[in-house]
């Protein structure tokens, strides 16, 4: 597998560090989690919960090994100290700070392993006025912009349903750590890299940051219109909406064709992008008195006849329903110790030579220290003692 022979510390816990660190484990990453004894990720207590699993937990954490370290004791430091010189990354999402601290900082990281590559995830980055500030997903979609311009024009600012701020800085940090990888292998030395939720979401506000930074105006909320580009959105069919997206003037010759509505290109209010912007709601309304007339699936075979995109909102029972979905293994089932098959989120990446697969489900609590400690050459009694001084 393309990360295989590469180890990886997780010192993470909720999302932003395990989504990382799964992303690393489903290419081939060696990746050991190193939790709190008797508590665990806290994501082990959330979400849906079957025969004990935690489904949330098991699809962020599978392809790890859990070790039971308590790391405000000298022991749990000492051991880890001992595990750090064998690994390649060192993943931790910690306030900044909270690694020196506990002596982990980044030159005690180096006097351990001098080509380590360290990646902290955090709230606002590791220097500047917030960078003590403790932060979750709703705090940095508020502070990055991302909130302020999701909703409609006169709707009061929306926040993205799924935790976006933790799975783009997770995405993020993984890349950070493919990047440090490479030029390690080229330069022999190591890296520290800092990946905060906050620039993570103000890294995606593309065109609309674009047209602030050239005009100085802030854009407005324009919900599931395009902020540049009309007509674009849901539209009105006979028995639902379809989203519709002809994003520029090709696209939008071709979705008149479809519509059979060639004759809007002389009309005078909708001759060019900018003047059909200025008349969106003119422009909605001549359409949807065309795709009223037909229902949904009508328009999607059509509109995709034409070449333009189109599709239907799906909920999440159709989207796992659907062939498209089904045919890219976007949903998978992987057997857990206790019998049971959990489903969870496939791999958005695609390798012809080595794929991404499920080697492991999510680890029992604990459940590799024994191994990975005798793999440092601890003597059986003193693993025995440690046991038995992390046990609840």
């Amino acid at each position: 597998m393309p990360l295989s022979g590469i180890r990886i510390l997780d010192l993470t816990r909720i999302i932003s560090g395990p989504y990382c660190t799964s992303i690393l484990a489903d290419m081939g990453a060696e990746v050991i989690k190193i939790e709190t004894p008797g508590e665990g990720d806290p994501v082990r207590r959330q979400g849906v919960i079957r025969n004990g699993l935690s489904w949330y937990f098991a699809n962020y954490n599978r392809n790890k090994k859990s070790v039971a370290l308590d790391l405000y004791s000298e022991e749990g430091k000492d051991i880890l100290r001992q595990l750090i010189p064998s690994c390649d990354v060192v993943i931790e999402n910690y306030r900044p700070g909270i690694m020196e601290k506990m002596g982990f900082g980044d030159e005690a990281l180096k006097a351990l392993r001098p080509d380590i590559i360290h990646c902290s995830i955090n709230g606002f980055g590791t220097s500047g006025p917030y960078r003590d500030r403790p932060a979750f997903d709703f705090i940095a979609q508020a502070m990055s912009g991302f909130m302020s311009l999701n909703g409609g024009e006169n709707d009061p600012p929306m926040r993205a349903g799924p935790p976006i701020s933790d799975l783009v800085a997770g995405m993020n940090g993984a890349l950070g750590v493919l990047a440090a990888l490479l030029r390690r292998e080229r330069t022999g030395r190591g890296d520290s890299i800092s990946v905060s939720l906050m620039s993570s979401m103000i890294g995606l506000l593309s065109f609309q940051a674009a047209n602030y930074f050239a005009s100085g105006e802030l854009p407005p909320r324009t919900g599931n219109d395009h902020g540049i580009v009309a007509p674009y959105g849901l539209f009105e069919t006979a028995d639902g909406q379809v989203a519709i997206a002809p994003s520029n003037d090709a696209m939008y010759e071709k979705f008149l064709d479809a519509l059979e509505l060639q004759s809007l290109r002389s009309h005078p209010d909708f001759q060019a992008n900018a003047d059909r912007m200025l008349n969106r709601e003119s422009i909605k309304a001549v359409i949807e008195a065309r795709t009223r007339q037909e229902s949904s699936r009508y328009w999607i075979e059509r509109l995709n006849q034409y070449g333009v995109p189109c599709g239907q909102v799906l909920n999440l029972r159709e989207v796992f329903d659907d062939p498209q979905v089904a045919d890219q293994e976007m949903a998978i089932d992987v057997p857990h110790p206790d019998g049971q098959q959990v489903r969870m989120l496939g791999f958005p990446i695609k390798f012809a030579e080595s794929p991404c697969r499920a080697r492991t489900p999510a680890p029992s609590l604990g459940g590799d220290t024994v191994a990975v400690l005798r793999e440092l050459g601890l003597p059986e009694p003193r693993i025995q003692e440690l046991l038995a001084k992390n046990s609840p």
